[in-house]
């Protein structure tokens, strides 16, 4: 079930259609139906909309059928983490969605260089003293 499948579900238990929900929330008017034909939500609107019907980010990406939300440390963590990963996988769709598959190719290459010297840069004090 998609994103978009839940969040139907979601709106009609509530008596509420997904206009009401899109005004609701303060977002376009096509939004969701953006999410219908396969775009991916940020994890701040995920974070938005599971706020809203009061369900888990988890529920709503379909990692779990339980829409209850989580208070162990452990999943706020995971949560968290989740939400990073998220936001970064749409950075690479939005920056690659025109690209070939030969440059997503050479573009996903570049990044994981720019991240080992990013690494690097991190695991070395010397380089962040004054």
């Amino acid at each position: 079930m998609t994103v978009f499948e839940r969040i139907k579900i979601l709106a009609k238990n509530r008596s509420k259609t997904i206009k009401q929900v899109t005004l609701d929330l303060g977002y376009s008017e096509n939004y969701f139906y953006s999410l219908k034909s396969g775009k991916q939500p940020s994890a701040e609107k995920l974070k938005e909309i599971a706020e809203y019907f009061n369900v888990s980010v988890d529920y709503l990406l379909g990692r779990t059928e339980n829409p209850n939300i989580s208070s162990s440390k452990e999943d706020f963590s995971r949560l968290i983490k989740d939400e990073e990963e998220n936001e970064l996988l749409a950075a690479f769709r939005m920056e690659s969605e025109d690209m070939t598959a030969e440059e997503k190719k050479k573009f996903n290459n570049s990044l994981k260089g720019m991240m080992k010297i990013a690494k690097g840069l991190l695991d070395d004090d010397t380089k962040w003293k004054d």
